[in-house]
C-alpha cells in the first residue's frame, strides 16, 4: 500500500481532439515511454481503448484515467471521446483537470468535434497546449493549421490567455514530439516538458475541509462500484468519517455517512490501493453503493456540495420494446421488458447524457446521437439481450409557442468526382452550405449547417454513393425554427409474404426488383424485410418460393443461377434504413428489418 505524499507535485491534464486526431495513439507513447507504466500483458495497440467496440471502432467511448511518474512530477492524464455524441464523458472529465492538450492533424485542421471540446475546455477556463500531430503525413500546411487554430480560438472567446498558447509538434504514431520544426526528432518527452512548464499545479489547499466531486463510474466484481474523482480540498484517508451529498429522486437534496475503507491512485493502467491522498489526487474510491456521478464526498462539517455538473439534453431518441417477431427467444438469454429495464436503468447511473421513459411495455431511450444509440445497442446484444428498436426520431422542443428543432454542423470531406450527388442529397434534406472546398487534387470538403432530422439515414448514403471514401462528422449546433417536413426514405420495402428458408431460384427472380439483404437458405417470416424495392412503394415477395419440377428438361436448366451478392447491414446501416412503420430486431446473432404489423392485409387496413 502506498501514499502520493502531501509534497508530490501533480499535475492534471485531459487529452481533447476530435475523432481520429490521434488522442489515444499518443497517451499510449507517453505510457511507454515512462518506464514501468505498462504491463506485457497489457501490451497492444491502442491500450487505452480498454472494451473490444472501441478497439474495432478505433474511437473512444468511455473516458480513461492514468498516470505516470515523469521527472519530480505525477501527471495524471484522462483520454477524452472526440466524437460529440459522447460529449457527456468530455464535459465531466474536464472538471478533473486544469489543462488541456489539444491534439489537431496537420493535414485535416480543426474540425468539428475539435471546436465542441475546446469549448467546453475554454469555458471552463482551462489552459490549452496546441499538438499539431500527424505532421509526418503527406500534403501537410502546419502553420495553415496554426491559423486556422488560432481563429477558432477568437471564434470561441477565448481570454488572453488562452490564446497565448504553447505549440508543440508531434507524430504520435512514430512516437515523437518537437518543440521547433528544426529539432531532432527522438522522442515524445517535449509533450511531458511542456506539460510541467504550462501547466499549473494541481491547486486546493490541504488545510481546508475534504472535498471530492464523482466524474466517472466503474465497477469491480470484488468490490462493487467505484467512484472515480479529483480531490479539490483536504486530504482523505483510509477509515476517515465522510459525508455524501447527492439528489435524491425529486432533485431534493440528500445526505449520508460513509466510512472509507478502499482507496485507490492511479499508475500506467492500474489502480494502485494507497492508504491516504491529497488536494490535487484523482482518485478511486469503493465502498460506497449509493454514490453517483456529479456527487459530493466531503468533511462531515460541510454542508453545501460543489457545483453539479451540467450535461447537454438529449437530441435524438429511439423506442426499445420487446422482440415479438416469429424468431423471438432462438438467439438470445435477456429477453423481457423487466431485463431491458433493468439493463436501461443501470445505464443511465453512469451515463448522464442518456434519457429513458418507462412507457410499460417499452422504453423510450434519448441519447445525444445515433452514434450513442448504436453504441448501447450493440453493447446490449453482445450481452445476450433480444429486443426490438424503431427508427431513430429527432427530440423536438416547444418555446414560446413555437416548434424548435436540433440542428447540426456537418463536414464531409469526399472526392470530387461524387461530391454532385451527395451535395444534391443534403439540398434536399434542407440542409444550407457554409462552404466548400478543394483539399487536394481529388478531394474537397463541404460545411453545411442541416436539421438533425436530415441526418437521419444521411451517413448510409454517403458511404455507399463515395464508395466508402467520405467522411462525415457532425456537431451539434443548438435549437432553431422547425423547418417543415423532410424527405423520407425514397424506396420501398421487399416484404416476405412467406415463411421458411430463402430459395435461389426465388431471390434469382428477385433480385432484379431491388437490392437484397438476405442470401439463398436464409430463415425469413411473414412481414420481415429482405430487401429495398427500386420503386418508392412497399412490395410483398416470396422469396421461399421453389421451381416446380417437371418430366420436360427444358433448355437452360442445367446452368446454375448467378445471385448477386446481398448488401449486408451493419447495425448503423440497419438504423438508417428504418422506416416509420419498421422495427429493427436485434438479437446476439442476427439483425432483421421488419414491419411493426407483420399480416399484410391487416397493415393495410390499419394505413386506410
Amino acid at each position: 500500500m502506498t501514499s502520493t505524499g502531501k509534497n508530490m507535485k501533480i499535475k492534471n491534464v485531459a487529452i481533447i481532439a476530435h475523432v481520429d486526431h490521434g488522442k489515444t495513439t499518443m497517451i499510449d507513447k507517453i505510457l511507454r515511454f515512462c518506464a514501468g507504466s505498462i504491463d506485457k500483458k497489457e501490451d497492444r495497440d491502442r491500450i487505452m481503448d480498454s472494451n473490444d467496440i472501441e478497439r474495432e471502432r478505433g474511437i473512444t467511448i468511455l473516458s480513461k484515467n492514468t498516470a505516470v511518474h515523469y521527472k519530480d512530477y505525477l501527471i495524471n492524464i484522462v483520454d477524452t471521446p472526440g466524437h460529440a455524441d459522447f460529449g457527456g464523458e468530455v464535459e465531466r472529465v474536464l472538471k478533473m483537470v486544469d489543462s488541456c492538450l489539444l491534439l489537431v492533424d496537420a493535414f485535416e485542421g480543426p474540425m468539428p468535434q475539435t471546436r465542441f471540446v475546446l469549448r467546453k475546455a475554454l469555458q471552463l477556463n482551462k489552459k490549452i497546449i496546441l499538438v499539431i500531430n500527424k505532421i509526418d503525413r503527406d500534403g501537410v500546411n502546419i502553420e495553415a493549421v496554426i491559423d486556422k487554430t488560432f481563429e477558432l480560438f477568437l471564434e470561441l472567446n477565448a481570454n488572453d490567455e488562452q490564446i497565448d498558447f504553447p505549440v508543440v509538434y508531434a507524430s504520435a504514431k512514430n512516437g515523437y514530439a518537437i518543440r521547433n520544426l528544426s529539432d531532432e526528432k527522438k522522442d515524445i518527452s517535449p509533450i511531458l516538458d511542456v506539460i510541467l512548464e504550462k501547466v499549473p499545479d494541481a491547486g486546493g489547499k490541504e488545510s481546508n475541509p475534504f472535498m471530492f466531486q464523482v466524474t466517472t463510474l466503474d465497477y469491480n466484481e470484488y468490490l462493487g462500484r467505484l467512484c472515480i474523482g479529483r480531490i479539490f480540498d483536504g486530504k482523505l484517508s483510509i477509515g476517515n468519517e465522510v459525508k455524501l451529498l447527492g439528489l435524491d429522486e425529486k432533485g431534493n437534496l440528500k445526505k449520508s455517512s460513509h466510512k472509507i475503507s478502499k482507496l485507490f491512485r492511479f499508475h500506467g493502467l492500474k489502480r494502485v490501493e494507497t492508504d491516504s491522498a491529497h488536494c490535487g489526487d484523482i482518485v478511486a474510491i469503493a465502498g460506497i453503493p449509493d454514490m453517483t456521478i456529479s456527487d459530493t464526498l466531503c468533511d462531515p462539517g460541510v454542508e453545501a456540495p460543489l457545483t453539479r455538473i451540467e450535461i447537454e439534453p438529449p437530441t435524438v431518441s429511439m423506442q426499445f420494446s420487446v422482440n415479438d417477431s416469429p424468431f423471438a427467444g432462438r438467439e438470445g438469454k435477456l429477453v423481457t421488458s423487466r431485463n431491458i429495464r433493468d439493463r436501461l436503468m443501470k445505464e443511465i447511473q453512469t451515463n448522464l447524457s442518456l434519457r429513458v421513459e418507462d412507457l410499460g411495455d417499452s422504453f423510450v431511450v434519448a441519447a445525444r446521437g445515433e452514434l450513442q444509440l448504436a453504441i448501447l445497442i450493440e453493447n446490449m446484444r453482445r450481452e445476450g439481450f433480444e429486443l426490438g428498436v424503431s427508427k431513430p426520431q429527432v427530440v423536438f422542443k416547444e418555446v414560446d409557442g413555437k416548434k424548435m428543432e436540433p440542428f447540426e454542423e456537418v463536414v464531409i470531406d469526399m472526392p470530387e468526382v461524387y461530391s454532385g450527388k451527395i451535395i444534391q442529397e443534403l439540398n434536399r434534406r434542407k440542409g444550407m452550405m457554409q462552404e466548400l472546398e478543394n483539399i487536394s487534387a481529388e478531394f474537397v470538403r463541404v460545411r453545411y449547417e442541416i436539421p438533425t432530422r436530415g441526418l437521419i439515414g444521411f451517413r448510409s448514403f454517403i458511404l455507399t454513393e463515395s464508395r466508402g471514401e467520405g467522411t462525415l462528422s457532425s456537431i451539434f449546433l443548438g435549437y432553431r425554427d422547425f423547418v417543415g417536413s423532410i424527405p423520407e426514405r425514397t424506396k420501398g420495402a421487399l416484404i416476405s409474404m412467406d415463411a421458411g428458408a430463402t430459395s435461389t431460384y426465388a431471390l434469382f427472380n428477385l433480385q432484379e426488383r431491388g437490392e437484397l439483404f438476405i442470401g439463398a437458405q436464409t430463415p425469413v417470416y411473414v412481414g420481415m424485410i429482405i430487401g429495398l424495392n427500386q420503386k418508392d412503394n412497399d412490395l410483398e415477395v416470396n422469396p421461399v418460393k421453389e421451381k416446380k419440377l417437371t418430366n420436360v428438361r427444358n433448355s437452360g436448366t442445367e446452368d446454375a443461377l448467378k445471385l448477386i451478392p446481398p448488401r449486408k447491414l451493419s447495425l448503423e446501416q440497419s438504423m438508417d434504413i428504418l422506416d416509420d412503420d419498421e422495427i429493427l430486431e436485434v438479437t446476439p446473432a442476427s439483425l432483421r428489418l421488419r414491419k411493426k404489423i407483420l399480416d399484410a392485409a391487416f397493415r393495410k387496413r390499419k394505413k386506410a
